[in-house]
């Protein structure tokens, strides 16, 4: 439980800045099984555009749910969406947890398909 704590307190401070920043927010949810991408508004309100593996068009194709291949691809679909929405610029919203591994390949292939951080 001391581990959930610690990455909510990381994220919470994040957030915090990121608001002040006033541009809207690239959020990521790991999980063992699936990762999550979703958009937010610059007030947090609303989300605008959203990605994962748990969606079938992102499924095809893929060996395994939960390796960088394809939180990379979750990544290059988030940033199709963000970009046919009319958004270019976003804060990456790591929630806490560290830039490496499945993350880091989302928030790569995410600046790939033309998402400025």
């Amino acid at each position: 439980m001391e581990k959930k704590i610690a990455r909510l307190r990381r994220a919470k401070a994040t957030r915090a800045h990121i608001r002040k920043l006033g541009v809207p927010r690239l959020s990521v949810l790991r999980t063992g099984q699936h990762i999550y991408a979703q958009l937010f508004t610059a007030d947090g309100s609303k989300v605008l555009a959203s990605a994962s593996t748990a969606q079938a068009e992102v499924r095809e194709g893929l060996k395994s749910l939960k390796n960088i291949e394809a939180a990379a691809k979750v990544g290059r679909m988030i940033a199709e969406r963000a970009r046919a929405a009319g958004i270019e610029k976003v804060a990456f919203d790591r929630s806490g947890y560290r830039y490496h591994g499945r993350v880091k390949a989302l928030a790569d292939a995410a600046r790939e398909g033309g998402l400025q951080f």
